[in-house]
């Protein structure tokens, strides 16, 4: 009976371990695929972080993400300060003009003028004595200064045709001058129409953001070591006054040189230096917000002014001043033009009595191979001539009353 159970419990025992190892196989397999799919999930979650600190990354290029000190920022802009017309880095050691330049259309010319421009650019470069940069920038055209200037001659035009409406109330009389002022006044009339066909179209094309301009631009560049000697012995100013010297001198000898390749170029101002420095640091926002529109609205001033009380009268003075000038000038031309009509009308005169008096005495050089009844008719007849134009219409042209003047004004508000 013994010898039968030991094998009962050997089998008992390996079934037992058996049943262990599926078991523990069981759980490895078990436990396997949550392990991937928590790591699987770490890697999503570092992959997600990764992109969007990517993300932040591109979005804030460019960009500055802490807060910068003023000297910070000097350094990064690598210049000190713009003055009079002239852009001045590292501390006065070195300064700089703008030229700026307007194209010609070469593909336009004949051979002859493309010739004439290569040579004057080959002049211009065997010319140059100093180093210089060119430097073409790309911005968003601008036509807020052209349309401003547009509406200004709009506004003159609609001016000198209400005083042409003034003037044509009062000569009435006199169809010459009439018919003159008419003419000027459809010449006028045609001219506004046409500016205001133009500004409209201008105002049209300056929406469309992709109208982009391309500007060159010749960077003329003087150091104070270029003086020679020691520097110590100056003052700032000197220094100062020799640097702006010597560049300005510089730059017109560049203008001139390109004047022969039919080139022409003018020295940008502080502003235009500002502008051209702001473009350069803020593509985007410089078509948002232009320097040009913050200068006229003194968003650099710290407090703005309504304006003064005696200005305010002066301008009124002004303006009366300039409504009783050109009823001044309109009472002159028609009295002048009234005058010239009596001295036509007194000439004309003039000459029938002179006419008279001379047939007068060619009859009477007649007298002896005449009739006495003839020769006596031709002198009535002679007396007769002349007469309906002589004392009515002279009395007419003098005692003339002018007419009540009628001026349109334009209401100037304050």
């Amino acid at each position: 009976m013994n010898s039968n159970v030991i094998p009962l419990l050997q089998l008992g025992i390996v079934l037992i371990f058996i049943i262990m190892i599926l078991l523990i196989l069981l759980y490895v397999y078990l436990m396997r695929p949550k392990k991937v799919e928590k790591r699987k999930e770490e890697e999503d979650e570092l992959l997600t972080q990764d992109d969007e600190n990517k993300k932040n990354r591109i979005q804030n290029y460019g960009k500055f993400t802490t807060n910068l000190s003023r000297e910070s920022i000097y350094e990064f802009m690598e210049f000190d300060e713009i003055v009079d017309n002239m852009i001045v880095r590292k501390n006065g050691a070195q300064y700089i003009m703008i030229l700026q330049c307007n194209g010609v259309n070469y593909d336009l010319m004949s051979e002859d003028e493309k010739i004439a421009v290569e040579e004057g650019f080959v002049q211009f470069l065997n010319t140059l004595r100093f180093p210089i940069q060119l430097y073409v920038q790309s911005r968003t055209l601008n036509l807020r200064d052209i349309i401003e200037e547009y509406k200004a001659r709009i506004d003159n035009l609609t001016v000198e045709i209400d005083k042409i409406d003034a003037k044509l109330a009062q000569t009435s009389g006199n169809k010459a001058l009439r018919e003159k002022l008419e003419f000027e006044k459809r010449r006028k009339v045609n001219i506004l129409e046409y500016g205001i066909n133009i500004t409209d179209y201008v105002e049209k094309m300056s929406s469309n953001k992709n109208v982009l301009q391309q500007r060159t631009y010749v960077v003329v560049s003087y150091y104070s070591a270029e003086i020679g000697g020691n520097l110590d012995r100056w003052s700032k100013e000197e220094i100062y006054n020799m640097c702006f010297s010597e560049l300005y001198t510089r730059c017109q000898n560049i203008a001139s040189s390109l004047s022969t390749s039919q080139v022409s170029s003018r020295i940008l101002d502080s502003e235009e230096l500002a502008e051209l420095l702001y473009i350069a640091y803020n593509r985007d926002e410089s078509e948002l917000l232009q320097l040009s529109k913050v200068l006229d609205a003194q968003y650099d001033s710290l407090y703005s002014t309504g304006k003064d009380v005696l200005q305010k009268k002066q301008e009124k003075i002004e303006q009366e001043i300039n409504i009783a000038a050109i009823d001044m000038a309109t009472d002159s031309i028609l009295k002048a033009d009234r005058q010239r009509q009596v001295e036509e009308l007194e000439f004309k005169i003039n000459k029938t009595e002179r006419i008279k008096q001379k047939a007068s005495e060619l009859i009477d050089s007649y007298h002896d191979q005449l009739d006495p009844r003839v020769y006596q008719l031709a002198k009535r007849e002679v007396e007769k001539v002349g007469n309906e134009v002589k004392k009515p219409e002279l009395q007419e042209a003098q005692t003339t009353a002018p007419r009540k003047k009628v001026v349109k004004r334009r209401r100037i508000e304050d």
